[in-house]
């Protein structure tokens, strides 16, 4: 990928900010062009209107005129109109006979620019009257030049607007963009991008800070799996080497002496136990990784919990009688789940294991089994030495161990496959822990 210079936006962004003025030019004129022509025929109709008016109240007067005196009534009554009126009309009377009479026709008209009604009187004496649109065309005319710069001052006013628009609307996306090249360029994934509006204020819920807002997140979730990659790579590589140097050791120790058959079957026995160390790890960082991936593969049957806590108790039994810690079992009924028995009892044991290998002499490890919620409910509660509440929400860890814990021998790969196993199988596992108090493990499977 070739980077851009410092200050310069890439193309897409470019494309994208013009698009988007574009857009809105187009739609501010189109709607502006619309609004300015619905104003035109609007205003074109009203003085068409207004014509007709002025015509149709002139045949009612005139119409007048000629009841009340005849002929010559309506001529003095035209040809006083005519010395006073500010707008000159078109009067014809036509009488039974057919013969027409022009009684007013200012020079200058022009026949075909005239509009005119006409009005039947009561001896059949038909009056016309007309009125020349040449003012009304004037007039329209000088307004569409004035629509004319309006609508220029528009375009102009729409695309300027959609620039400032544009560019404020997309600074958000290129400070956005800005952080993501830079955090290809060097790496860094603490780079965050900072909200437009400030917290509270209504800038800072449009969709553009709900955006950013969801991208910081999803950086510091990439950073805190980077974070939790590296430590557990580090506590890997640091578990590895202890059983990698017993073996290397054991190895040179048997090497080293002189040759001795016993020897040499101690130095193997060792080298057995510490691959098989090993091994057991890399199988269960496999088994956590499939399981979270979805990749893992269940072999569902109906499984009688009552079964699988017997069978996990049996198997930890005499490690509870030689610890001092009283082992006990509480399975109120017998409730059956759809589930990978194997799996299930990997999570009974574990949690067994882990309640037991943290409680002191004297102490008590209860598990139970009910029917809570329309879910069945595995439960295991200890009186041990308990989690501190700042290592409640990593317990749950690949390799994680407490301060607590490390006295003891183990992996620290336990409850993580705990957690793995049961999300697996549409289930939930939870912890309630309280330092010197014990510990309480629930673990709910979909009946």
């Amino acid at each position: 990928m070739v980077a851009t210079e410092k200050g310069s936006r890439p193309p897409f962004a470019r494309a994208f900010a013009l698009r988007l003025a574009l857009w809105y030019a187009t739609l501010f004129v189109v709607g502006s062009i619309a609004i300015v022509l619905l104003t035109y025929v609007l205003t074109a109709a009203s003085l068409a209107q207004r014509d007709q008016q002025v015509i149709r109240a002139k045949l009612g007067e005139y119409a007048a005129a000629y009841q009340r005196g005849g002929f010559d009534a309506l001529a003095d009554t035209v040809r006083a109109e005519q010395r006073t009126a500010p707008e000159r009309l078109f009067v014809r009377v036509v009488d039974r006979g057919a013969e027409a009479i022009v009684l007013s026709q200012p020079e200058g008209w022009d026949p075909s620019a005239l509009e005119t009604a006409s009005l039947r009187l009561w001896d059949g004496t038909l009056v016309q009257v007309g009125k020349s649109t040449e003012v009304r065309e004037d007039l329209l005319a000088r307004f569409r030049a004035a629509l004319g710069l309006v609508t220029l001052s528009i375009v102009i006013i729409a695309l300027s607007g959609g620039l400032l628009a544009t560019r404020s609307a997309v600074q958000p996306i290129r400070r956005l963009t800005d952080t993501v090249r830079r955090i290809i360029q060097t790496g860094r994934t603490d780079a965050r991008v900072p909200l437009a509006g400030s917290v509270g204020s209504p800038a800072a819920n449009d969709a553009i800070d709900e955006l950013t807002t969801l991208f910081n997140t999803m950086l510091d979730k990439i950073e805190g799996l980077v974070t939790a990659m590296r430590g557990a790579l580090d506590n890997v590589a640091h578990d590895l080497r202890t059983p990698l140097t017993r073996l290397r050791a054991s190895a040179e120790i048997a090497l080293a002496a002189p040759p001795d058959l016993e020897r040499y079957r101690e130095a193997l026995a060792d080298a057995v136990e510490e691959a098989d160390r090993v091994l057991v790890m890399l199988n269960t960082l496999m088994d956590i990784s499939e399981a979270e991936s979805g990749a893992m593969e269940l072999r569902r049957e109906p499984v009688r919990l009552r079964e699988v806590v017997a069978r996990a108790i049996d198997l930890y039994r005499d490690v509870a009688e030689t610890r001092g810690v009283e082992l006990a079992a509480g399975v109120s009924e017998d409730i059956v789940v759809t589930a990978d028995r194997t799996r299930l009892e990997q999570v009974a044991a574990n949690l067994i294991d882990n309640a037991v290998k943290y409680t002191p002499e004297g102490g008590r490890v209860d598990v139970d089994v009910r029917r809570e919620r329309g879910r069945a409910v595995l439960r295991v509660r200890d009186t041990g030495s308990g989690i501190a509440a700042a290592e409640l929400p990593r317990i749950w860890d690949r390799l994680f161990r407490g301060d607590a814990s490390r006295t003891e021998r183990g992996l620290g790969l336990g409850l993580s496959l705990v957690k793995a196993v049961v999300e697996a199988h549409g289930g939930t596992v939870d912890v309630a822990s309280e330092p010197g108090r014990g510990s309480t493990f629930t673990v709910a499977l979909p009946l």
